[in-house]
């Protein structure tokens, strides 16, 4: 049995509550998984983990055991990247996940230029309009645009993006356009059921500015929502980057830009003891470098 992998993917079930998605995260079969959760077992003599066909969870002994095998396990990695230096070339596979239109836009591109710089790394791009759990889908960095709950993840913080409200030129024709918040009131809506649905219509600090607004329209994507917008079904708001090219075309029109939303953060999002390795920090470094470009501004 090799103890460091048995132990490793103890640690990675017990996270994640799961032997599908401890072998996501190790990139090895589910077979694998448990073949060594029951080495160890055998091993040590003890029962770490309750199964049933619906979760596992910690048994007494494996609830004693997992802050040690995890503390040993953060303690090999500091010593592998002491031993590396600061330098070492980014290899292996990196998982990531972005929205879909801001990974297509801003994330490719660093992306792009990441691998043609290491030819030893290999990069797995998840592109979703939605927040995945990171650990159960064996994700290594998260692309995160709003306000983050709190989370045990390390979050830096790399910029931000401003929150656009628009209307087609027909919407406005027949209804006017609004000047402040409170002619939101007389408007039609296409609410948003995604991430940022919840506050994308708070205006200069008032989250009620529209609730006399009608919803004439609820959607789940950014694709669906442009076209309703861009259709005249009502006012719609959007993150800039998603909009720029409908609002250089002309067939959207911005509204209400005195009292916009306010930007929202664009944060990644990754396990601390991931802060070291050499893919994650060039990745994010990369990042860090779209932003300071203005690139999505």
């Amino acid at each position: 049995m090799d103890r460091l992998s048995a132990f490793e993917t103890f640690a990675a079930v017990a996270r994640a509550g799961s032997f599908s998605a401890a072998a996501r995260q190790l990139r090895c079969s589910p077979q694998a998984v448990t073949r060594n959760i029951a080495a160890l077992e055998a091993h040590l003599g003890l029962r770490l983990l309750h199964r049933t066909t619906r979760a596992v969870s910690l048994t007494g002994e494996g609830a004693a055991l997992l802050p040690r095998a995890e503390r040993l396990l953060t303690e090999l990695a500091d010593t592998e990247r002491a031993l590396r230096g600061s330098g070492a070339e980014p290899s292996g596979e990196l998982y990531v996940t972005a929205p879909v239109a801001f990974g297509r836009l801003h994330v490719m591109p660093a992306v792009t230029d990441l691998l043609a710089r290491h030819p030893r790394l290999d990069i797995r791009l998840l592109l979703v309009d939605r927040n995945i759990r990171m650990v159960e889908e064996g994700i290594d960095v998260a692309v995160r645009i709003g306000v983050l709950s709190d989370s045990a993840l390390h979050a830096v913080r790399i910029g931000t993006v401003r929150q656009v409200i628009v209307a087609s030129p027909g919407y406005l024709a027949r209804h006017g356009a609004p000047t402040e918040p409170a002619d939101l009131a007389q408007h039609h809506l296409i609410a948003s059921t995604g991430p940022r649905g919840a506050g994308e219509w708070r205006l200069g600090g008032r989250r009620d500015a529209s609730d006399a607004a009608r919803r004439r329209l609820q959607v789940n994507t950014v694709d669906a929502a442009l076209a309703a917008a861009e259709a005249g079904v009502g006012l719609a708001n959007f993150l800039s980057y998603q909009v720029a090219d409908a609002l250089a075309a002309g067939r959207l029109v911005e509204v209400l830009r005195p009292d916009e939303p306010e930007p929202l953060p664009v944060s990644l999002l990754f396990e601390a003891a991931r802060s070291a390795a050499p893919a994650t920090r060039a990745f994010v470094e990369a990042m860090k470098q779209r932003a300071a470009e203005g690139r999505w501004t």
